[in-house]
């Protein structure tokens, strides 16, 4: 389906709709990752999630995120500044504060400032050095956002991953994060061994928020060319946690008890765009500079990016009938199902 300008105008949805709005509506409940904390500060940052533009920005401790549009004539936000009070508008001037209400109207300045010129603001958490945003939960709800294990455990350290860009839906990214049966294949410059293809049998587990599995095997996870690869004959287990609909985290079980858990967090910007968020904590090798956990991990995004931009249909085919399977496939074809099982369309994002 093609981006399409809604007929009838709801302020509550986008104005260009790339998801149908059945899917939207379910997608718009969960929460996602919008920005690396530490690139929020007092001045305005725009960014997108599911179709919607956001402006985020900073009032002393509170960040808030709203509608990147000034509710006089819609000029975004994001290109004005913040005087110290709020955010201001560079067409006319208006100001928004504290929970994205306007403070001044400078053409009228003695007048009472409707509840009309007030933003739609969104609910929104800081956590594992990002925020994360939901477009239809209140703000007194508890955030429902996945678990990251061993992020607040005083001997890991913690590190947040510069964000990556990528042209695909976040159904397929995610698919591919989960997928085991391609390392040999598209990571032999990282850690994929081009002579060991054969993925040994694994089992899924549904659970409350999506599922997980454990998945066994001599493929380690040490760059290749290092010397240091590990113990002969260790098998290296991998936990998954998948929780719907983009978001997994993956928890690499190293020799002598090191673990290493990155989070792959896959914001859908539209429909055939999406943002990936990357936390990562581990136990060991904590004295090397974080740039080098940086750039290894963005090189293994890099060797993904040409197949997942690449894959059509570029929406998720949640019928199990459309593409062909193998059993190293069980992952995929859970996750597909348990997206159906909660009401998304048969062609997810199409």
């Amino acid at each position: 389906m093609n981006s399409k300008t809604l007929n009838s105008f709801n302020p509550d949805l986008p104005v260009h709709m790339s998801f149908s709005e059945h899917d939207w509506q379910l997608l718009a409940q969960y929460w996602y990752p919008i920005a690396l904390a530490r690139d929020i500060t007092e001045q305005p940052l725009g960014t997108m999630l599911l179709d919607m533009p956001l402006v985020i920005y900073k009032i002393d401790t509170e960040i808030i995120v709203a509608k990147d549009a000034c509710p006089h004539r819609g000029v975004p936000l994001s290109i004005g500044t913040n005087d110290g009070q709020g955010i201001v508008c560079r067409y006319h001037g208006l100001r928004f504060g504290e929970n994205g209400k306007c403070n001044r109207i400078p053409a009228h300045p003695n007048h009472k400032i409707s509840d009309r010129f007030h933003l739609k603001t969104y609910a929104a958490v800081e956590r594992y050095g990002l925020i994360w945003c939901s477009l239809l939960a209140k703000k007194q709800d508890i955030a429902n956002i996945p678990n990251m294990p061993h992020w607040d455990e005083t001997t890991y350290q913690q590190l947040v991953c510069p964000q990556v860009d990528l042209k695909c839906f976040a159904g397929r990214q995610l698919e591919g994060f989960i997928d085991v049966a391609h390392f040999a294949w598209v990571h032999p410059e990282t850690f994929g061994d081009p002579e060991n293809t054969e993925v040994p049998d694994y089992t899924t587990q549904e659970t409350e928020y999506g599922f997980s599995a454990d998945y066994i095997s001599d493929v380690g996870r040490y760059p290749i060319g290092l010397d240091q690869l590990g113990q002969a004959d260790f098998q290296w287990l991998r936990h998954f946690e998948i929780h719907l609909p983009f978001t997994a985290t993956l928890t690499i079980h190293f020799p002598n008890q090191a673990k290493q858990v990155i989070m792959n967090a896959a914001s859908p910007i539209t429909a055939r765009s999406t943002r990936l968020f990357a936390p990562i904590c581990r136990n060991y090798d904590q004295d090397l500079p974080i740039e080098d956990a940086y750039e290894y991990n963005l090189k293994i995004f890099e060797e993904d990016r040409l197949i997942v931009e690449t894959q059509k249909p570029e929406y998720l085919p949640l019928d199990l009938s459309i593409e062909a399977h193998f059993p190293a496939d069980r992952s995929s074809s859970m996750y597909r199902r348990l997206l159906r099982k909660v009401g998304f369309s048969p062609l997810f994002a199409a």
